[in-house]
């Protein structure tokens, strides 16, 4: 019984990265900005921007000793598309693919600890399925759509603590259930 609380604690816990995900939509061939919600970074502050399951590091920045770089990725699909903000430590992605889909997560430390995660999807274009037309469509959409699900923290500890509070309770049940069916 400990055990399973544990396991379903440890498991919801690893969750609270996953509930503050702001989702970003962008067109294939579109900027798309990784925004850190600050309007300027302190001195002490280092930040690291990683990319998918791997971690792969993609960007870092040190204020003081005036570190502000960005990397391909192993397999270049970086190349000459990351823009790092030297003042926020924002993250642009140029003429993004569908290779660029994925998990971004962005980690400060220093005076406070913090970490933002994104989830990037990339839309491709469509071409124009009318052929024939004499007026041009009146389409009006925007390229970069922002969804954000939690960036609250306090929000995120409360869905965390009640999630588990439900997750206990069902296991209590489940137990109270298995022994009074056994005797």
């Amino acid at each position: 019984m400990f055990h399973m609380l544990v396991l379903f604690c440890l498991c919801w816990w690893r969750l609270t990265g996953v509930l503050c995900v702001e989702t970003v939509s962008v067109m294939e061939g579109d900027s798309v900005l990784l925004h850190n919600d600050v309007t300027e970074i302190h001195e002490d502050d280092d930040m690291v921007w990683i990319f998918g399951a791997e971690k792969t590091f993609i960007a870092k920045m040190n204020k003081r000793k005036q570190i502000f770089s960005t990397f391909n990725g192993p397999d270049g699909r970086f190349r000459d598309r990351l823009k790092l903000d030297h003042q926020t430590g924002s993250l642009t992605i140029a003429n993004t693919r569908t290779e660029h889909v994925g998990y971004y997560q962005l980690l400060i430390s220093g005076a406070k600890r913090s970490s933002k995660t994104f989830r990037v999807s990339v839309y491709a274009r469509l071409n124009n399925p009318i052929s024939n037309q004499t007026q041009p469509l009146n389409i009006t959409h925007t390229c970069a759509e922002v969804h954000v699900h939690c960036c609250n923290t306090t929000e995120a500890v409360i869905r965390l603590v009640i999630s588990a509070l439900v997750g206990v309770a069902t296991v209590a049940i489940l137990v109270y259930d298995i022994r009074s069916t056994r005797g």
